[in-house]
């Protein structure tokens, strides 16, 4: 089949959409401040909204990786996939009233600040160094898969899509700072949206309704729920979607210092909660819609399907597909189905730059400047350093994207990613935040513990193959001795076929990847803090403040030195205070290298390059 192309109107909405998106970064590079600080930039002068930080925080990581992996993710393997969202109820309590009072408390503009307030510098170093890994790997994802649908709709080639899409949000993270970034987030959500429902809408003229691309679905075995098999070898089940959703989530909204900055720039901690809220509903019902995409997208190919008929080469252009054989003759349609994922991707790839940039200027630059200076780098040049930091991370994101179609399906590859160094970041911030006797050295042996093991259980192979449902080419129309056929395949039983053929770990769920990974963290840092005890030494503990724990700790640390004969180990009033006051003047004594018990530590002052 001849692949078709945009026209005309076609291009002019593309072309609209990205001077919309442009005018706004533009805007608010020439009002306001003029993002000539980094206060500014990184953070939006602290004075942002609920509602655009809402959108903001979905379509951060919500964009052309759910629009086309979760559509993808229903039609091949059913509507179990959408219980994750119940993980996602259960997590936003715990990252909203545990982690971040947290960070909010401290005023930290990046995340890593607080382990080396809480274990030390190394500690900081290489949390935030696999930061930078796991963000430029999900870029790249994120610019491919928006750039595999242009090649599936356009005469563009998948090379010239991905230059010309990482050019354009490089560009416009370079100028937007994070007031352009958030505005321009509520827009493209919207066009996700809209892309969204264009297509249900669709499907639903053609098959006579929502009903009957209900009633397809159910026909095919495309509905599904209540997996609860215990087996953590079945790909999806309500277990690994519930449990693995929930730590995958906060590992996302937690401590991840995209969401985290985005929290951070509204006024009080009160605020942010209620824009962590909000993402919620904005979230489910992206997730949702998606999802019924997907049976949307089958009501039109349950007996011819693309992939098996070799109209398409990836599962990931299904969605497309559709859009260019259904509204593709009809100017502009096919247009804003495309600028719905381009915009989503933009919003996305903005704000991780935007977080990468911070990350570096913070816990790289500055750093290393004050120890060679011996004083604080210039608030100007730090906003210069901060886009041109944005510019190259735009750039190796770019080069990133070209690996992405060795990854598979973008949604397992997207979260495998995120389980992979998502999961031992979320363990050495629970670690911190949980266990006022762990130390820097059992924080960094669980952390590399870890990571090595879940690159190798997330990455290493063979791994079986995934369990397909139900598909058909009997109406294809084409040779019919080599096309009319049925492929089926059941679901439960062949998930475990020709198990013996794979190591044991391998046939895990991918969703186990980000629990596994966090249990390692957590418990190889706890025993190895047990271990070394009054021994740590320079790798113990940093010196320790009451705000360096989530509430619930902090009120039992400070009730229990009420009881400790009189001793003022912490201060029972103490304000809210700055990460650069916390590092270069504090009064912070070490209660934990030699455990709780030991209340008599004399108070110690220590300047930020002693820290050093």
């Amino acid at each position: 089949m001849e692949r078709a192309g945009f026209q005309t109107v076609d291009y002019v909405v593309f072309a609209l959409m990205l001077a919309i998106s442009a005018s706004i970064g533009v805007y608010y590079r020439l009002t306001g401040g003029q993002q000539k600080t980094t206060q500014e930039y990184l953070l939006g002068d602290k004075n942002l909204s609920v509602i655009p930080v809402g959108f903001s925080l979905m379509a951060s990581f919500m964009s052309a990786v759910t629009i086309l992996g979760v559509s993808m993710e229903n039609y091949s393997y059913g509507t179990q996939f959408i219980v994750i969202n119940f993980a996602y109820v259960v997590a936003t309590p715990i990252a909203a009233y545990c982690f971040l009072p947290v960070f909010f408390k401290l005023q930290v503009t990046s995340v890593y600040e607080y382990l080396q307030m809480r274990f030390g510098l190394v500690t900081r170093l290489l949390c935030s160094i696999a930061f930078s890994t796991q963000m430029i790997l999900y870029m790249g994802i994120v610019l491919y898969a928006p750039a595999l649908a242009l090649s599936a709709v356009t005469n563009l080639s998948l090379v010239t899509a991905i230059l010309s899409m990482g050019i354009v949000c490089t560009f416009y993270s370079t100028i937007g700072g994070m007031k352009a970034v958030v505005a321009t987030d509520v827009f493209q959500s919207l066009l996700m949206f809209a892309a969204v429902y264009s297509v249900i809408a669709i499907a639903a003229i053609d098959v006579g309704g929502l009903s009957e691309i209900w009633n397809i679905a159910n026909e095919g075995g495309r509905i599904e729920f209540f997996n609860l098999d215990p087996d953590p070898r079945v790909r999806h089940t309500v277990w690994s979607l519930t449990i693995g959703g929930m730590f995958t989530y906060l590992s996302l909204y937690a401590v991840n210092q995209a969401q985290v900055q985005r929290l951070l720039s509204l006024r009080n901690l009160e605020t942010s909660q209620k824009a962590l809220w909000l993402n919620l509903p904005i979230l489910m019902l992206l997730s949702l819609s998606t999802s019924f995409s997907g049976l949307a997208i089958y009501s039109r190919y349950y007996k011819c399907d693309p992939l098996a008929d070799k109209r398409i080469k990836s599962p990931d252009q299904l969605m497309p597909l559709f859009v260019i054989e259904t509204v593709g003759h009809i100017p502009g349609l096919a247009g804003l189905f495309v600028v719905g994922l381009f915009s989503g991707s933009l919003s996305t790839v903005s704000s991780a730059l935007n977080s990468l940039s911070a990350v570096s200027l913070e816990d790289y630059i500055k750093p290393a400047y004050i120890f060679i200076k011996g004083r604080h780098l210039p608030d100007k040049l730090c906003a210069v350093l901060s886009k041109i930091l944005a510019l190259g991370f735009g750039i190796l994101c770019i080069a990133f994207a070209f690996l992405a179609q060795s990854f598979g399906g973008v949604l397992q590859a997207s979260l495998t990613i995120f389980g992979v160094i998502g999961g031992p970041l979320l363990g050495v911030f629970t670690l911190g935040i949980f266990f006022p006797f762990a130390n820097q050295m059992g924080a960094v042996f669980g952390l590399l513990s870890s990571v090595s093991f879940a690159l190798w259980l997330g990455f290493g192979g063979p791994k079986p193959p995934l369990p397909t449902l139900p598909i058909s080419t009997e109406d294809c129309g084409h040779n019919q001795q080599e096309s009319n056929f049925s492929v089926v395949i059941n679901a439960t039983s062949s998930s475990l076929k020709g198990e013996e053929e794979y190591f044991i770990l391998y046939q895990l769920s991918y969703l186990w990847c980000v629990v596994i990974a966090f249990l390692i963290t957590v418990l190889v840092g706890i025993l190895v803090s047990l271990a070394v005890g009054a021994n740590c030494g320079s790798w113990g503990s940093k010196k320790s403040n009451v705000n360096l724990f989530t509430p619930s700790v902090r009120k039992c640390l400070l009730a229990r030195t009420s009881k400790t004969n009189g001793s003022t180990v912490y201060d029972t009033a103490l304000p809210v205070v700055a990460a650069s006051e916390l590092l270069a003047d504090s009064t912070i004594p070490d209660l934990y290298c030699n455990g709780l018990d030991k209340t008599n530590e004399e108070v110690v002052k220590r300047n930020y390059i002693t820290h050093l």
